[in-house]
C-alpha cells in the first residue's frame, strides 16, 4: 500500500515523538532531551537521545536516527513504501 507526503507528514507531526518511543525504551530528561539505551544495539550506558523540539531521535554509539515513523519502522522491522 502507498501513502502520500501530506497523510506521511500528518501521521508524523500528530504523533510525539518522546510519547511514541518512550512506549519502548526508557527515556530520561537530561536539559532539553531525553537519553536511554539504544534498542538498535547493546550498551551499557545510555547514548540513544531523543530531541521532543526537532522530534527527532540518534544514537551516538551506533548512528541510528530519524522521526518517528523511522523509529516505527526500524524497530518493528516494517517496511514503509509512499507514493
Amino acid at each position: 500500500m502507498f501513502y502520500s507526503e501530506n497523510l506521511i507528514e500528518e501521521v508524523r507531526m500528530k504523533n510525539d515523538i518522546v510519547d511514541v518511543i518512550s512506549s519502548y525504551v526508557k527515556l530520561q530528561k537530561k536539559g532539553s532531551s531525553y537519553f536511554g539505551l539504544c534498542p538498535f544495539h547493546n550498551e551499557k550506558s545510555p547514548s540513544f537521545s531523543v530531541s521532543p523540539s526537532k522530534q527527532m531521535y540518534y544514537c551516538f554509539g551506533c548512528g541510528a536516527g530519524g522521526n518517528v515513523l523511522t523509529f516505527i519502522m526500524e524497530y518493528e522491522n516494517y517496511p514503509f513504501r509512499k507514493h
